[in-house]
């Protein structure tokens, strides 16, 4: 037993010694990117393009096209955008879902003080001196609170403003098309050359034949996946003969075959909205049932606070609801943080934090990847000889943009912060939905206590643990029972 401890705490210190050492590498590496991408940016577009590595300027007043900041204790928060001419009409555009965590992500080095030298290697060794350290945190920032003065001043980031410029400046083609970054391939730009200009969400259906349909279903898939996580998996077996639901799932902006603005920022208000007008307004949807995986949770938990009593049943799987301590000053920062901890064990840490932390190298794995998918998904189909369930999980991994991954990571996943918890008080208590939770027993991306915590908050909500099944395979391989489960769900959920 003694032994088996020693390992787990020397095996944590040398995590957190080799990942120190990695990120401050990727630190710097990622510096190097930033570099090399505006000269290429300006050599295949003959334009300077922004990134989030600029530092925010103040004091900037509400002149043209400037984006005004409410700084107050540390905190900084979008408000506006002005003048009237430039929103076509609109008095003003409500920002508040950018977050600002695009551009204020500290490297590791200029983060690091000594209580995050306590945070990262000593609470490994002793639970106790982390709740002492816990206990310390909580003292000093009841003592800076009594002594901070209230002080508020603008502050801008340029790089929001030229965002914000390419957004509302009139539509031009140019701008709707991919990067030179980005694949240009018929599957990825079909929405661009689609003739409908309102360029709707790519939105598979399926419909009962022979009978009425009894109920609608919405199916919300994750973070840097498709429709396709259920069209392959659950809709056949929610087969369109035995079923009388109406099923509809969508490709999210940004991802799949739905459109992929180089000018949008991927907000929470863009996303539902999108969601609203090419399901519910399109298909008329007046009561439905929600089925969302992952990121597709928060997107599920906006669209109930919305509708409220036209939401039949709430299903979710593995939420990345991670409440943010009372008090705490950077929500948005504690959420990426959780998400992304910059560590190099278990790999998909490493993954999840290089996508978070690092606007450059992660463009840099998009160009590699998300450009030349069809050489990987060639390669793919080769080596598993036509597998048609890798088939589509690569799809959906690959066919994205950088800056519908980068913007929709930050200003959803991260940028919710402690919106969720107004979400589920919502559920709680204005709805009368059932909710049910799962989450596989070997999630390495969001850890189960995310689904306890939103029990915690909804207390009539069922949680059930898939054993053995880890984020995916928790539908993907057990579908059949899976759909079973749903309409289960869906029979005894009451409107």
């Amino acid at each position: 037993m003694v032994t088996r401890r020693a390992a787990t705490v020397a095996g944590r210190w040398l995590n957190e010694a080799v990942s120190f050492l990695v990120f401050c590498l990727l630190d710097i590496v990622d510096s190097l990117l930033c570099l090399v991408y505006k000269v290429a940016d300006y050599v295949f577009e003959a334009e300077w393009k922004p990134c989030y590595c600029l530092s925010a300027k103040e004091p900037i007043t509400a002149t043209r096209g400037k984006i005004l900041f409410s700084h107050t204790n540390g905190v900084s928060k979008i408000l506006t955008l002005s003048p009237l001419q430039e929103l076509s009409g609109r008095s003003k555009i409500e920002l508040e879902d950018i977050s600002e965590t695009l551009y204020t992500r500290p490297s590791l080095l200029s983060d690091l003080s000594v209580n995050e030298l306590n945070k990262r290697f000593v609470k490994v060794s002793s639970s106790d001196s982390e709740c002492s350290h816990h206990h310390h945190e909580k003292t000093l920032t009841k003592n800076k609170r009594r002594k901070t003065i209230t002080k508020s001043s603008l502050t801008v980031n340029f790089t929001v403003v030229e965002m914000l410029r390419e957004k509302i400046r009139p539509q031009n083609l140019s701008h709707d098309v991919s990067r030179w970054s980005d694949c240009d391939c018929g599957f990825c730009t079909s929405w661009a050359s689609s003739s409908d200009k309102d360029h709707p969400l790519f939105v598979k259906t399926q419909i009962p034949k022979g009978v009425a349909a009894k109920d609608d279903v919405l199916f919300i898939h994750g973070f840097i996946s498709s429709s396709a996580f259920w069209t392959e998996t659950v809709f056949p077996s929610l087969s369109a003969c035995s079923s009388a639901y109406r099923l509809f799932a969508v490709d999210l902006l940004g991802f799949g075959k739905s459109p992929k603005p180089a000018d949008s920022l991927y907000t929470l208000r863009e996303h539902v909205e999108m969601i609203e007008k090419s399901v519910l307004h399109k298909h008329n949807v007046k009561s439905y049932h929600i089925v969302a995986h992952s990121l597709g949770c928060i997107l599920a938990l906006d669209l109930a606070a919305r509708h409220g009593g036209l939401i039949k049943s709430l299903t979710l799987l593995a939420p990345p609801y991670y409440p943010v301590p009372v008090g705490e000053k950077k929500p948005r920062q504690y959420v990426m943080k959780k998400v992304a901890p910059r560590k190099v064990w278990p790999p998909i840490a490493l993954g999840a934090s290089m996508a978070a932390w690092y606007e450059h190298i992660s463009r840099t794995i998009c160009l590699l990847i998300c450009k030349h998918h069809r050489l990987w998904q060639f390669l793919a189909k080769l080596l598993t000889r036509n597998n048609r369930t890798v088939n589509f999980l690569i799809e959906g991994f690959m066919c994205h943009t950088h800056n519908a991954a980068w913007h929709t990571l930050h200003n959803i996943i991260c940028g919710t912060g402690s919106k969720l918890d107004t979400y589920l008080d919502v559920v709680r208590d204005k709805l009368k939905c059932n909710v049910t939770i799962f989450h596989g027993e070997n999630d390495e991306l969001i850890p189960i206590e995310c689904s306890y915590n939103v029990k915690q908050r909804i207390p009539r909500a069922q949680v059930k643990i898939i054993e053995k099944k880890d984020h995916i395979t928790m539908v993907v391989g057990r579908q059949d029972e899976f759909a079973r489960e749903l309409q289960e769900i869906w029979k005894t959920s009451s409107f």
